[in-house]
């Protein structure tokens, strides 16, 4: 008993199980399948029940008017096997009506491209714990050829590529397929984003059903990332036009004229002042490292992971310290670097560039001359709450992908909206920013999607970087021979490898328009600890440009495009606030959460009984 029970708590035991490992994928499996059963079972319950004590709904076939189910990737992309057995298995429907119900139900947001991070289930692995939805996604898999045969009789490799059976190098099922035979729409997350998954990652869905595919670019809640981690920017704000802009942050660009005002760009300058020397403190604090506030915040916290070339900032960061040791009077204006992130459990390489990036930190921080001008943090445990005070803090926003791999990303959203200035490649939603704020107010190097397919074609030679760039080739050979290592010299070898070999994300491509863009960050700073306003006013003009990228926009749109649903806003009671409905103001009163129907006859008060016009979900 004893053993059967922990088996059975082991699956929710551990959060992110290492899936390098049959027993870590298989774990991550059967948690998968628990999230998606559990929840759709009790959805089917909710959608069945009109009301606590009224009749039940026994019409499956008005479910998609009634759930909207957005997979987010293809982590629960077993939802759609597992609505179809409920719906066939379960509620004893035909197959092919339960797949038009199912398929008019789910939605699918594709959150990256990278081949890798598309979830493959070893058939054999679901044969053994899951063998009815296998069978399920046998029978799908069957009907969706039949149907590419006649649309492309012609064309066999078609077949193939289409299947949601791959065949090698292990035979498995691709959720991203299951998810675009099995969703009625398909999103990115950014124009670029989406336009690659549209005309590359898809292709050839978009040819067979072009009407599925969308974009629906990121957004951030401004009550989180302005209101509540940045209130004396809040309030600066709010001194100038009313509160809406916290529900309404299109609101901002009112202020735009502000960014020629020297009175307000003085007071922003003292709000990212009062932050800087905040997170100094609490760098004291938690990290024993002293940092002047005053000095250049240059921050980069995200996942670690290869694509987003923490790496190349870590050779920046090496350069830095090779000419400031070489030249201590180099003009280079003081710099604090922080990078903040986690690795996955069993990413050897993003591990081992963390250890690089330590080791950096330590070797800067205790040289005597090159730490007066340049310090390097890594944010260890970086979280949410961290987060909330590095974010506010920072001055310079690094967002460095290798472009075309990056989906949009959101970090470079909550440091636009604070006021720090992105140094960037045209990689996700970057790419919208700038437009939204001019390319004048940011700093933007490296090459264009269509540049780094064009080098991929002609067959890109990272050595030819290196021979003709010595301050790159400088940079690797410390990392290879162990100058960040004494104690281990070929402890980095592999991160030299990596890129001198190979360089799959182009750093060396890369490295030298980076450092040029660095060198325009330095000077730029520079003129503004002089007194000069030009930083601050790039600074505000950030904040005031990114009305666009709020999560408020963006699921209304999901609400509109996809979903079906007409959004409405209501103002939450507090729950500090202990009062009934009647006794609430009206503009004060919680109202149910409902899925409204979109007919035109449908009664829409607030306060109309709940029944089966009404989405019957109410959590007031």
């Amino acid at each position: 008993a004893v053993c059967d029970r922990n088996v059975a708590e082991n699956v929710s035991r551990v959060l992110y199980p290492n899936d390098n490992c049959f027993e870590g994928k298989e774990l991550r499996l059967k948690q998968e399948f628990m999230l998606v059963s559990a929840t759709l079972q009790d959805i089917l319950r909710r959608y069945q029940l009109v009301d606590d004590n009224g009749p039940q709904r026994t019409d499956l076939s008005r479910l998609p008017e009634k759930v909207a189910i957005q997979l987010n990737d293809t982590h629960p992309s077993l939802a759609i096997p597992e609505l179809m057995r409920l719906l066939v298995d379960t509620a004893n429907l035909d197959w092919y009506k339960a797949w038009d119900i199912t398929v008019r139900v789910f939605a699918y947001t594709n959150h990256t491209i990278l081949p890798e991070a598309l979830e493959r289930w070893p058939v054999a692995m679901l044969e053994h714990i899951l063998p009815r939805h296998l069978e399920i996604l046998y029978k799908i898999n069957y009907d969706f050829l039949e149907l590419i045969k006649k649309r492309f009789p012609q064309e066999k490799e078609r077949l193939r590529r289409m299947s949601l059976i791959e065949e090698s190098p292990v035979k498995a099922v691709n959720t991203a397929i299951l998810c675009l035979v099995g969703s009625h729409s398909v999103n990115g997350v950014s124009a670029i984003h989406s336009n690659i998954i549209r005309t590359d990652t898809f292709k050839d869905f978009a040819d067979l059903w072009p009407h599925k595919f969308q974009n629906k670019t990121n957004g951030i809640t401004p009550r989180r990332w302005l209101l509540l981690c940045n209130r004396k920017l809040a309030s600066l704000i709010s001194s100038k036009i009313d509160d809406e802009w916290v529900t309404e942050l299109s609101r901002l660009s009112e202020l735009k004229c502000e960014a020629d005002s020297k009175e307000f760009l003085q007071k922003a300058l003292q709000v990212k002042a009062y932050n800087k020397r905040r997170l100094a403190q609490l760098i004291k604090e938690e990290f024993g490292i002293d940092v002047d506030p005053k000095s250049l915040f240059d921050v980069q916290v995200k996942r670690i992971h290869e694509y987003k070339r923490q790496l190349l900032n870590c050779l920046h960061i090496i350069t830095l310290y090779n000419m400031i040791r070489n030249n201590p009077n180099t003009d280079i204006c003081p710099r604090t670097v922080m990078i903040g992130g986690k690795a996955a459990p069993g990413y050897y390489m993003a591990k081992l560039i963390i250890k690089l990036i330590n080791n950096v930190a330590a070797t800067v921080n205790a040289h005597p001359q090159v730490s007066r001008k340049l310090k390097v943090v890594f944010l260890t445990n970086y979280r949410v709450s961290l987060a909330e005070i590095v974010i506010p803090a920072a001055d310079l926003s690094e967002q460095i992908s290798t472009a075309g791999t990056e989906a949009s990303g959101t970090g470079n959203m909550k440091f636009m909206l604070n006021g720090a200035l992105t140094i960037g490649t045209m990689d996700g939603a970057n790419v919208e920013m700038c437009e939204e704020v001019g390319s004048e107010n940011m700093f933007i190097f490296g090459l264009r999607v269509n540049q780094v397919e064009d080098l991929k074609a002609k067959g890109y030679r990272p050595q030819d970087y290196i021979e003709k760039i010595p301050m790159l080739k400088l940079a690797l050979e410390q990392i290879r021979d162990g100058h960040f290592s004494p104690n281990n010299p070929t402890l980095f070898q592999d991160i030299y490898n990596s890129i001198a070999h190979s360089d799959r994300y182009f750093l060396c491509a890369d490295y030298e328009d980076y450092i040029r863009a660095q060198r325009d960050v330095n000077h730029v700073f520079r003129v503004c600890s002089n007194d000069q306003m030009r930083w601050a006013r790039m600074s505000v003009l950030n904040t005031v440009s990114s009305g666009k990228f709020s999560s408020d926009r963006t699921i209304a749109e999901y609400a509109t495009d996809i979903w079906g649903v007409n959004p409405e806003r209501h103002v939450a009671l507090p729950p500090s606030i202990n009062r009934s409905v009647e006794q609430s103001p009206s503009a004060h009163r919680r109202a149910s959460f409902r899925r409204v129907s979109r007919r035109q006859d449908m009664p829409t008060s607030p306060n109309m009984p709940v029944n089966e016009a009404q989405f019957e979900y109410a959590y007031d």
